[in-house]
């Protein structure tokens, strides 16, 4: 045994010799790689970071979880209280230092008692809220301070799937916090069903607390706010989104002129412009929005737009389908002037039209019992279900917020009216033809 063992000894010295490299000559002593020479975002960060706030939310939710609670002697006998403080925490991005604007998210602020935003140098401040605005996810706050700094608006629109891109925001309530990814999608919808669509998409991980943060573009231009996640698990799986700062800006404008947006409408239903439709109207392009309806005494009308025709851009910018076209026409300004390029029998045409204040909301029990609960909305051209009462007769007819419904019983409809009208000569089922996620779908309610 002690003989075997030498050998092995033996072999093992030998293997170090040979495995062990000579030292390297004082001439050449080795080198380390300067911190300098290494790629960072370090210098941008510097100067973005400080834009970035923190926002501490303190609302008041009902304490009442049980029907016993309604009950006032129950409540006095166990000393109940009333309500209790929630407190819910978010970001948010500088945008005016002079005025000292914040864009946030509207489901940070929602049902807000106080609003309290610390900035990166542990100044914390009480904000105003100047408005907010549920369809688009998008609130503007304002603090009455100096010494801020604002994050400069990029281009959203030119964006494109590569892109390299960071967010900066407060996950889980941690602090500020950068990660980097890049632009995974561009135009996605099908997130906030009751509203206006036009998501970023990235891998930039994207966490509870980060909304209302800030997307920036690796030179420091802010390109989005931080809004949603595909989170099966409760954490980031790389599937985030973000409201274009080309939306977002549109809003904030509206938001600080009436406190409120005031929706526009051209008087048009519109559908995507499909390979099919495309090959049966005989037209090369594969983008654009397909005028099913003109609604009579509207701005489209008076204009001369017909069934038919495919609308390709608005004030001179590439429409890419219906949505698209919808988020264009129903954040414009009230009252302004929009160009619009579209295809007739394979010409091109242009006409400009006037927007027009869309019309409030209906409430379906005017409309048809069988709906009630639902509440509808005239958006650029269609009828919108703008929102649906829990345990009502519309959300158990399989009704959902955010459904586009564009017939009746085969019969087009582009207004709230024209459904009313719709639903009154209904005697026995309703058939609706309506668009859900991007899909069509047929609804029957008996």
């Amino acid at each position: 045994m002690t003989t075997r063992s030498s050998k092995y000894v033996g072999v093992f010295a030998a293997l170090v010799l040979i495995l062990v490299p000579a030292p390297l000559p004082a001439a050449r002593p080795q080198s380390a790689i300067s911190a300098s020479t290494q790629p960072s975002l370090a210098d941008v960060l510097e100067d973005v970071t400080p834009a970035v706030v923190n926002i501490a939310v303190r609302s008041r939710a009902s304490a009442e979880s049980n029907p016993l609670y309604n009950d006032p002697f129950f409540r006095r006998y166990f000393n109940l209280p009333e309500q209790q403080q929630r407190l819910s925490a978010g970001s948010g991005v500088i945008v005016d230092a002079d005025k000292g604007y914040i864009l946030t998210n509207h489901h940070v602020v929602a049902d807000a008692g106080e609003i309290a935003v610390t900035l990166k140098d542990r100044r914390r401040f009480t904000a105003e809220l100047v408005g907010s605005d549920k369809a688009t996810d998008i609130a503007l706050l304002r603090i009455d301070t100096d010494k801020l700094t604002a994050l400069p608006f990029g281009d959203s629109g030119s964006l494109r799937v590569g892109d390299s891109v960071v967010a900066i925001g407060n996950p889980f309530g941690l602090g500020q916090t950068v990660t980097s990814g890049i632009v995974s999608a561009l135009g996605r919808g099908g997130i906030n069903v009751e509203g206006y669509e036009d998501f970023i998409q990235t891998d930039a991980s994207i966490n509870p607390g980060n909304s209302g943060g800030a997307l920036v573009t690796a030179d420091g231009r802010l390109v989005g706010v931080n809004t949603a996640i595909i989170a099966p698990a409760g954490g980031n799986v790389g599937i985030g989104f973000a409201i274009p700062i080309a939306m977002a800006s549109a809003v904030m404008q509206q938001l600080i002129e009436h406190g409120e947006v005031r929706r526009g409408r051209i008087g048009i239903s519109v559908q995507d412009l499909t390979p099919d439709l495309a090959e049966a109207l005989s037209i090369e392009e594969s983008y654009g929005a397909v005028v099913g309806s003109v609604e009579q005494n509207s701005p489209a009308a008076h204009a001369g737009l017909q069934a038919g025709d495919v609308i390709i851009a608005v004030n001179n910018r590439k429409i890419t389908g219906s949505a698209d076209l919808r988020n264009r026409i129903g954040l414009a300004q009230v009252g302004s002037q929009v160009e619009i390029e579209y295809l007739r029998d394979r010409v091109r045409k242009t006409v400009t039209m006037r927007i027009e204040p869309e019309e409030a909301n209906t409430k379906s029990g005017t409309i048809s019992a069988r709906l009630e609960g639902a509440q509808f909305q005239d958006a650029a051209g269609n009828v919108v279900v703008s929102g649906i009462e829990d345990g009502s007769a519309a959300a158990r007819s399989g009704l959902r917020a955010g459904d586009v419904i564009v017939a009746v019983n085969h019969q087009p409809i582009a207004t709230v009216a024209e459904l009313a009208a719709a639903l009154k000569n209904a005697t026995s089922t309703i058939a609706l033809d309506l668009f859900r996620g991007g899909s069509k779908l047929f609804l029957v309610i008996r």
